[in-house]
């Protein structure tokens, strides 16, 4: 399942919006060791770019990053010495050997049946510190002064800022140190994040408020809106992007 009308749409919008900031800082390139494609496509695009990965000041020099898909179908139409593939539910996936440095979920999140579960098993795969990265689309949003209110056919759940941040840290995942994007009249939430230390928890049991007073994984805006308000409102988020401009979800 895609929203895009092909692979190349579906990679060009991730290289676009997510991969070519993460090729302009070396020393992050560099760190990468393992990267899970959650949700890859049939062609590979997303992992090849990292398999070919080199240093930029070396650009015979391959970073040797490993690459792992996980999906549905039978097998992809591309091989490649550093990409190896699952065919498994990317909720449920069984744990590999190794753990991930990078997981990436792109257009994916939004047809999953539960994502609570599947955030908290992403969390057991990832390394320690590792990142997860998120592109799903918001299915309210203002297009050109209009407010559109729109659901692809196999779109599970309704998806806001403030909603993706507490279902991300409520399975552990670092909102804090993270980096958010939304954009007016494109309908992409982006979440970059982190594992932390703090294990999924039961979010029947934890709401914004206890994870509020009892972590440090949401943004301090988000704490500040939950305090004053008593509920996250998205007007008060104030959230940072890899570009090292800040998101005034306000505005959004």
């Amino acid at each position: 399942m895609s929203s895009f009308s092909s692979t190349l749409d579906k990679y060009n919008h991730c290289y676009n919006n997510i991969l070519a900031y993460f090729e302009e800082y070396d020393d992050f390139m560099e760190s990468v060791g393992r990267v899970l494609d959650i949700g890859c496509d049939v062609e590979a695009n997303t992992m090849t770019w990292w398999a070919n990965a080199t240093v930029r000041d070396a650009p015979h020099q391959s970073l040797n990053i490993q690459c792992v898909g996980i999906n549905s179908f039978d097998k992809l139409n591309k091989r490649h010495n550093n990409i190896s593939y699952q065919c498994a539910d990317i909720e449920t996936f069984n744990a590999t050997k190794k753990p991930f440095d990078i997981l990436l979920c792109h257009d994916q999140l939004q047809y999953i049946v539960n994502p609570y579960t599947a955030l908290a098993n992403w969390w057991q795969v990832a390394d320690k510190d590792a990142m997860l990265v998120i592109a799903v689309p918001q299915t309210t949003n203002t297009e050109y002064n209009i407010l559109e209110y729109n659901v692809k056919l196999d779109q599970k759940y309704h998806y806001t800022m403030p909603q993706l941040i507490y279902m991300l840290a409520v399975n552990g995942w670092d909102c804090r140190s993270g980096f958010f994007k939304k954009t007016p009249n494109d309908p992409w939430l982006y979440a970059i994040v982190y594992r932390s230390d703090v294990e999924p928890m039961d979010p029947r049991t934890t709401n914004l408020y206890k994870l509020s007073e009892e972590t440090n994984l949401l943004p301090v805006t988000a704490e500040k809106s939950i305090t004053k308000y008593g509920q996250l409102r998205q007007r008060d988020l104030i959230l940072p992007w890899l570009d090292k401009n800040n998101i005034w979800m306000e505005q959004q």
